[in-house]
């Protein structure tokens, strides 16, 4: 258990983003998604951001239903063995939220399902196609997981040919075993570069957490790493633990080292660079994607 307090800002920027600006369509967006049975990872992982997205009508998917299968000490999601196959219904629902919703822009992802022959690469692929026959215009960034490293499912992925194709690190090499369990830190990587091997035209993208113990050489290095597979696109934000349950928090990182990283970033060649300490991977995805523009 962590004796660390967080500081006062901190504390009143999270207050904020879970109130959101606007009760009513908080209410509004929570109840499309309560009619049309669609998980988000916003209720699932607890985003501080929660409020705020609501309360703007934008959201974070989260298909392959609500159990993980895999247990990541830092993440909120439930895990344990899912009860059935994906509900093939799910792309058609989710299309027609988004559609109601109004989004240009959508973010997927999904819980990790080891238990498919293909991790639910054929599922994602179903959801792009639904999203393209039915919102044309919008453009869908996919969160996901590592197919436990299968080419076939991720060229499986890449052929419906989403705008972005996002993979996180998460954390430090070090830390992997610690946090997050069941994962590789080298097997990510690949994914990442063979998504660009395969469609060089679709943007990658990457998400880090800080202050679960990493140091500021550790997170230069995986910076490099990132940017030698061609990611155009990175977030770093603080790790805030959902409970005492889970990993606690080592440091709080200041809005400036956030700045600091941001600049950094930009010095090695990313295009979109997203910091700071309520940054999350979908953090406003729609205007960190307009700055590739």
């Amino acid at each position: 258990m962590s004796n660390l307090v967080a500081p006062a800002w901190l504390v009143e920027e999270v207050r904020r983003a879970k109130k959101g600006t606007s009760t009513d369509q908080v209410e509004q967006t929570s109840g499309l998604l309560v009619r049309l049975r669609l998980p988000t990872v916003c209720d699932s992982a607890r985003c501080p951001n929660r409020g705020e997205c609501f309360s703007h009508r934008t959201v974070t998917f989260l298909i392959l239903g609500d159990v993980c299968t895999r247990g990541c000490s830092f993440c909120a999601v439930r895990h344990g063995r899912p009860a059935g196959p994906p509900d093939v219904d799910e792309p058609e629902r989710l299309a027609q939220a988004v559609g109601e919703l109004g989004l240009a822009h959508v973010v997927i992802t999904s819980v990790t399902r080891d238990d498919l022959p293909d991790s639910g690469a054929s599922h994602y692929a179903q959801v792009v196609r639904a999203l393209r026959r039915l919102c044309p215009t919008v453009k869908v960034e996919l969160l996901v997981p590592d197919f436990l490293g299968s080419e076939e499912a991720l060229a499986t992925v890449i052929a419906a040919y989403p705008d972005i194709l996002a993979h996180n690190l998460e954390t430090v090499p070090r830390l992997y075993p610690q946090v997050r369990r069941g994962a590789d830190y080298h097997r990510s990587l690949r994914l990442l570069h063979k998504s660009k091997a395969l469609a060089p035209r679709i943007i990658t993208k990457s998400g880090v957490m800080l202050g679960l113990g990493e140091t500021d050489d550790e997170v230069q290095a995986l910076l490099y790493d990132l940017a030698a597979t061609g990611c155009e696109m990175v977030t770093l934000g603080q790790y805030l633990a959902p409970s005492i349950a889970y990993t606690p928090v080592a440091r709080y990182v200041s809005r400036n080292e956030f700045d600091q990283w941001r600049t950094k970033a930009l010095a090695m060649g990313f295009k979109s660079v997203a910091s700071g300490p309520l940054v999350r991977s979908s953090y406003k995805a729609s205007l960190f994607f307009g700055e590739l523009a």
